[in-house]
């Protein structure tokens, strides 16, 4: 199983522009298969920082996800707006 929470912060300008950007790649998530995978996605409290959090039943499954269109643009797009290095990624291991 693999474990990833990506945060990173927008402009304020951006933000309705990226949660229209997650809802079209999240819709394009729910044609497969659901079982594979875990992916939601939280605006926190400053109205400015998002946080996704994804499951992946293996690399296989990981690959095809982030390699759908809608994801990949939605991404360009992301840090295109100027992210200020804000964006970080970690790999999170299971104590169960």
């Amino acid at each position: 199983m693999i474990n990833v929470i990506v945060t990173y912060t927008v402009q304020p300008e951006f933000v309705s522009e990226n949660k229209a950007n997650i809802h079209k790649f999240l819709e394009d998530f729910k044609t497969l298969d659901q079982s594979a995978f875990e992916y939601k996605v939280y605006l926190k409290e400053d109205g400015v920082t998002f946080m996704h959090y994804s499951k992946y039943s293996n690399e296989e499954v990981q690959h095809e996800i982030l390699n759908i269109p809608s994801f990949k643009e939605f991404q360009r797009l992301r840090d295109e707006s100027g992210l200020n290095n804000s964006h970080q990624a970690d790999f999170l291991q299971s104590i169960q």
